[in-house]
C-alpha cells in the first residue's frame, strides 16, 4: 500500500502504460482517477474512477482537476501519460501533423502541470510524473515532431521541478524505451524489430515495468527525488 490514501490522476489510461499505472496505483492504495479520450477495452475495477478527458483542452483540464478537488479535497499525484507518436521526417511533416503532436504530447503536459501545480501549491505537497521517451533524449532518423515534443517534456519537467521545489512539489520525467502497448502493436513489425534490435536487453518492455517506475516517483519513497530523468529502456540510453 505504497500510495495509501493518495489521490492520483493518470491520463491516457485506457491502455498501455496508463492502464498499467492506474491499475497498479489502485492496488497500492491510491484513489485513482483514470482519464482518456477513449474508453478502456474492458471496465476498470470499481474502485477506479473513469473520466472522459481530451488533454489538449484547457477547459477540460480545469473541469477534471476541479472535480477531483471538489470530490476528494486534494490532488497528490499527476501522471501525464497521454500521448501519440508519428514518424514523419522534417521535410515531409505537414503543419496539421506538427500541431497535433505538439498539442497532445507537449501542450497536454503543460496544461496538466499547470492545473496540478495550482492545487499542489495550496497543499504544499504533490508529485508530478511526466512520460517522455528515450527519443526525448536521443535521436533517430525521422519522427521529428515526436522528438520535439518529448524533448520539450524533458526540460519542462526540470523547469517545474526547480520552480516549485520550495512548495513541496516534486516533478520528474520517465523515459521509456520500446514498450509493448496497443500504440506500438499497431506499428509496422519491422519498425518495432529495429528498435528492439538496438536495445541491449534485446526485448521490448512491459507497461507494468514503466508503471513501477511511476509508482516509485509518486510515492513518499522518492521524497528526496525531483528533476530526474528515469530511463526504463533496457539499456538503450547507456550506449
Amino acid at each position: 500500500m505504497r500510495l495509501q490514501g493518495k489521490v492520483a490522476l493518470v491520463t491516457g489510461a485506457a491502455g498501455g502504460i496508463g492502464l498499467a499505472t492506474a491499475e497498479l496505483f489502485d492496488r497500492e492504495g491510491a484513489i485513482v482517477v483514470a482519464s482518456d479520450i477513449e474508453p478502456p477495452p474492458k471496465p476498470y475495477p470499481s474502485s477506479i474512477e473513469r473520466v472522459h478527458h481530451d488533454v489538449t483542452s484547457e477547459e477540460q483540464w480545469a473541469t477534471v482537476v476541479g472535480a477531483i478537488v471538489k470530490k476528494h479535497g486534494r490532488l497528490d499525484v499527476l501522471i501525464n501519460n497521454a500521448g501519440i507518436i508519428a514518424y514523419e521526417p522534417l521535410d515531409k511533416l505537414e503543419m496539421k501533423e506538427w500541431l497535433q503532436m505538439i498539442a497532445v504530447d507537449q501542450t497536454g503536459v503543460f496544461l496538466g502541470m499547470r492545473e496540478a501545480v495550482r492545487v499542489m501549491r495550496k497543499q504544499q505537497s504533490g508529485s508530478i510524473v511526466n512520460i517522455s521517451s528515450i527519443w526525448g533524449t536521443a535521436a533517430v532518423a525521422g519522427a521529428h515532431s515526436y522528438h520535439a515534443a518529448k524533448g520539450a517534456v524533458r526540460n519542462m519537467s526540470k523547469n517545474a521541478a526547480m520552480t516549485y521545489v520550495a512548495d513541496g512539489i516534486r516533478v520528474n520525467s520517465v523515459h521509456p524505451g520500446f514498450i509493448h502497448t496497443p500504440l506500438t502493436d499497431a506499428q509496422e513489425p519491422k519498425l518495432n524489430e529495429a528498435v528492439i534490435a538496438m536495445t541491449p536487453m534485446k526485448r521490448g518492455g512491459k507497461p507494468l515495468e514503466i508503471a513501477y517506475g511511476c509508482l516509485y516517483l509518486a510515492s513518499d519513497e522518492a521524497s528526496y527525488v525531483t528533476g530526474i530523468e528515469l530511463n526504463i529502456d533496457g539499456g538503450y540510453l547507456a550506449q
